[in-house]
This record gives structure tokens, C-alpha cells and sequence, in this order.
């Protein structure tokens, strides 16, 4: 449940419906079925080696979340500034890996959850990993439904809802980077 919930699949797709303005459903489709592959490949990784692979680089939670909002900020700013008018699917860049899979779908909050999940008990692994597999099977079954909504809201309301979301999404941006920046740089009272 606590990874559907951090997945917002409901949340995200219309940030998925803007990113992938003006592409056919055939193309819409095959983006949501690589970025829910990547994204559970990457919760499946991170809920059994993550730790160990944060430790070794020497990189925190802290630290990703901090990532993961200046890539949502920066989704934002073109969002904002009408810069993606066009379909990024024909562009040099794949949106399916970043920004829906990583830091969308599978965001830092998602990973630190699964990677709690496994360590806080040595028997977690299998709930773990079918918890994650279903979340992301609800996750990939609503976005899927994505061109029916496009659909329902046509031009002007794509217009405004590019201009709306990105706003709420340089919103999000600004709020998980500066949950990492309190972390990385506040000191707890009392010590």
C-alpha cells in the first residue's frame, strides 16, 4: 500500500498527459509500460541492495531527494514556459526513464520505503516484492487510462493544465529538495 501511495499514480498522470502531449495512444502506452518496468525494476533493486549501493558511494537519502527535486524543477520550468508543446518521444530524450520512472513513480521517498520495508524484517522479502509487483500493476493500469482523459480535456484544457501542474509540480520539486536540504544540513536539536 505505502508504495501505490508514494507511486501516486492518480497525481502523476496528468504530468504524464503533459509530457507526452501530442503523442498517438500507441506511442502514450508504450511510454507508461517502459517507465512501470523501470520504475519496479528499480524498486525491486533498491529494496534488496540499495542500502549497501548508497553506502558504498557514500550518497544519502538526503541526497536523492535533493536530486530528484531539481529534475522535477526542471520538468516544471519547460512546463511553465510552453516548452513542451511538442511530443518528447521524437526529441533526444526519453521521459519515460526520467522524469516519470525516476524520480516520478519510483521517487526517493518510494526507495528509502521499500528499503525500509526489507530491513526492519528478515522474513519482508517476499511481501516486499509482491507489494511492490501489485502497486506498480494498479499504477500501470490507471495511467494506462490516460488517453481518455487527454481526450476528455481537450486543447485549452491541456493549455491549462500545463500551466497549472507545472506550477504544483515546481511546487512538489521545491518541497522534496528541501527535505533533503533540512536533512542534509540542519542539525536535530538537542545534539
Amino acid at each position: 500500500m505505502a508504495v501505490f501511495v508514494l507511486a501516486d499514480a492518480l497525481g502523476n498522470t496528468p504530468i504524464f498527459l503533459i509530457l507526452t502531449k501530442g503523442m498517438e495512444s500507441e506511442q502514450r502506452n508504450k511510454v507508461v509500460d517502459r517507465a512501470n518496468l523501470v520504475a519496479t525494476v528499480v524498486l525491486l533493486v533498491f529494496a534488496f541492495v540499495g542500502q549497501p549501493i548508497l553506502r558504498y558511494m557514500h550518497i544519502s537519502i538526503a541526497s536523492m531527494q535533493v536530486a530528484g527535486g531539481l529534475l522535477l524543477l526542471l520538468v516544471a520550468l519547460e512546463m511553465l514556459q510552453g516548452e513542451l508543446s511538442e511530443p518528447i518521444v521524437e526529441q533526444a530524450r526519453d521521459i519515460a526513464i526520467t522524469p516519470l520512472a525516476l524520480p516520478l513513480l519510483a521517487g526517493p521517498g518510494t526507495l528509502a520505503t521499500v528499503m525500509i520495508m526489507v530491513s526492519e524484517s528478515p522474513n519482508a522479502h517476499a511481501s516486499v516484492i509482491v507489494g511492490i509487483i501489485a502497486a506498480m500493476g494498479i499504477t500501470w493500469l490507471i495511467m494506462r487510462q490516460a488517453s481518455r482523459i487527454d481526450h476528455l480535456m481537450g486543447a485549452e484544457g491541456a493549455i491549462i493544465a500545463t500551466k497549472l501542474l507545472g506550477f504544483l509540480l515546481a511546487a512538489l520539486a521545491v518541497e522534496i529538495g528541501s527535505a533533503g536540504i533540512r536533512e542534509l544540513f540542519l542539525v536535530p536539536s538537542g545534539l
